[in-house]
């Protein structure tokens, strides 16, 4: 990724490792990427494309120290380029060299103006001004659109002088809006508070910003906080602290709005700063998951040591990132071992119950389901989408009565969810029972999800199975539009076509459904035997074979 605009050709003899660098990066493998083009670099010196693909490789990667020396040559060669002024803002922040971060030329060496303006002003906090550094920051809370950001770095600067009681007066200003732009000023502001003694006050404030269901770092702070233990202020306790806080504000802000891999560099530029800063820590590990660069994520969560009070939410990541990796054994793994360090913990067991049904060991995730709802509110209307998971997991294992109380307890938690009347109406129609009221629920579906393929075969299927064919034509052939190669759809749209004398079209949509059929899949509703004997025979062969009753419209005697 080039940030530049100085575009030059590459010489022809480091042309295959810039192409091999050219590839990794496409595919965001950033440690190949870095490989190939310092390669390329060797041996082609003063290709400024090659060095700003170096620089944000060894970014991406976290080594700041690394990226060093390929910024500092551009410099030196008066190369503009973002990457390397975020690089040589960083060696300046980690050499607590502020005079230098101060005396950049922000026309050609400057990040943007958010960042420039921040950390500007925690540079003038090093260098001694404290004056100087909060005119600063109100200099940047001038622009309504970065003020928040101004206010709060202007708070975390003085509770890093020990001036709480004015950082405590800010967070507090407008019913203590700032305290709720992100979870990190919460926590500020619950140290901020314990700083002054007002214990009970933090614990209001924790309470305010999570309620009452907190995560092992969390209830960790509840617990000192009750304990009338003084918490240390460790957000920006040092004026490097402060600067990471300022890179990792803006991966914050751009996370969801920019590309992955730009935010991923002010991620990592805040851990190269700050080694405690966990939290960019949790954010690089999670964009290089977005990234799919799993095994990098994994090394990433993996930073964050045992008894961290974030450690249960990197094991939590973790294991999802090995999930994606298609490591499932390994993620159930680290959510076994967490669940032995953390008892009590519903979200862990809900984890292992979603990554055991994900893999069909049902009886595995409605054990992990049964342990979660020991620990959670069976009244919260959150709880709907475990009731559903665990149903879905009894419906597998034939215990439909237990089923069918989970479905309908999920429904009455969150009455509208369309998956919940989905799976339930598709399953009575499945069963053959309680038709009427499977059609009623589908149909409410099908109205909040229209796009549903799903859904609308779901709708379409209940009709077929209420004998009212005519009707059930034109949903199966949306849904088939909508899943064409899905295996389920187009066989069910075969049964639809020969139950209204289509005969022709219905043979072509079961050969359609063979085609399509994943013989790895053990659990899909297409069997393929039966479609081959529906092609051999026919459907009304195939269900007196079954001992099923014949097709019936719905208006016959």
């Amino acid at each position: 990724m080039a940030f530049g605009p100085v575009t030059p050709a590459v010489s022809q003899e480091p042309a295959g490792a810039y192409l091999a660098g050219r590839a990794a990066t496409f595919d965001n493998d950033f440690s190949a990427a870095a490989d190939y083009y310092t390669r390329a670099l060797v041996r082609d010196s003063g290709n400024v494309v090659l060095m700003e693909s170096v620089v944000f490789s060894k970014l991406a990667l976290g080594e700041l120290r690394r990226a060093l020396p390929v910024a500092q040559r551009m410099w030196d060669e008066n190369v503009s380029s973002q990457v390397a002024n975020i690089v040589m803002a960083g060696g300046f922040s980690q050499a607590q060299d502020y005079q230098s971060l101060l005396d950049r030329d922000l026309v050609t060496q400057g990040i943007g103006p958010l960042v420039d303006g921040l950390m500007m002003g925690w540079a003038l906090l090093g260098a001694g001004s404290v004056a100087e550094a909060l005119a600063q920051f109100d200099s940047v809370g001038e622009d309504e659109g970065l003020r928040m950001f101004a206010q709060y770095h202007r708070a975390l600067a003085l509770a890093s002088v020990g001036d709480y009681e004015a950082a405590e007066a800010m967070f507090a200003a407008n019913d203590g809006r700032l305290t709720l732009i992100t979870r990190r000023a919460a926590l500020a502001r619950v140290q901020i508070l314990s700083q002054l003694g007002r214990n009970e006050q933090a614990l209001a404030t924790l309470e305010n910003a999570f309620g009452t269901q907190l995560d092992p770092g969390l209830s960790n702070l509840f617990d000192r906080l009750t304990a009338d233990e003084t918490l240390p202020f460790t957000h920006t306790p040092t004026v490097t602290d402060g600067i990471a806080e300022v890179f990792y504000t803006v991966a914050s802000a751009l996370s969801g709005e920019a590309a992955d891999e730009y935010v991923l560099i002010y991620a990592r530029m805040a851990s190269a700063l700050s080694p405690t800063h966990v939290d960019s820590v949790l954010l690089s590990a999670d964009l290089l998951d977005n990234l799919g660069r799993y095994e990098l994520s994994v090394a990433t969560y993996k930073q964050v040591p045992v008894g961290h009070p974030d450690y249960h939410a990197a094991e939590m990541g973790r294991a999802e990132a090995l999930r994606r990796a298609a490591k499932p054994d390994a993620a159930i793994e680290v959510l076994e071992q967490l669940i032995r360090e953390f008892p009590a913990q519903p979200t862990v067991y809900s984890a292992l119950g979603d990554l055991q049904r994900q893999q069909e060991n049902y009886a595995a995730a409605v054990t992990a389901y049964d342990s979660a709802m020991t620990y959670l509110d069976q009244h919260n209307a959150a709880n709907w989408f475990l009731l559903y998971a665990r149903g879905i997991s009894l419906e597998r294992l034939d215990q439909w009565d237990r089923a069918e109380a989970d479905f309908r307890a999920a429904l009455v938690l969150n009455p509208d969810r369309p998956e919940v009347l989905n799976y339930l109406g598709y399953s009575l129609v499945e069963k053959q029972i309680k038709l009427d009221e499977a059609l009623e629920m589908i149909e409410r579906a099908v109205a909040a999800r229209p796009e549903s393929g799903y859904i609308v075969d779901s709708l379409g299927w209940v009709l077929y199975r209420l004998g009212r064919y005519d009707e059930a034509v034109s949903h199966m052939e949306q849904a088939v539009e909508l899943m064409p190669v899905d295996a389920v759809v187009n066989d069910h749209l075969g049964d639809v076509f020969w139950a209204v004398g289509r005969y022709l079209e219905a043979e072509f949509q079961w050969k359609r459904a063979l085609s399509f059929v994943d013989p790895e899949d053990t659990d899909s509703e297409a069997d393929p035997d039966r479609i081959r004997r529906k092609l051999e025979i026919g459907l009304d062969e195939v269900l007196a074979e079954e001992g099923e009753e014949p097709l019936k419209l719905a208006n016959d005697g």
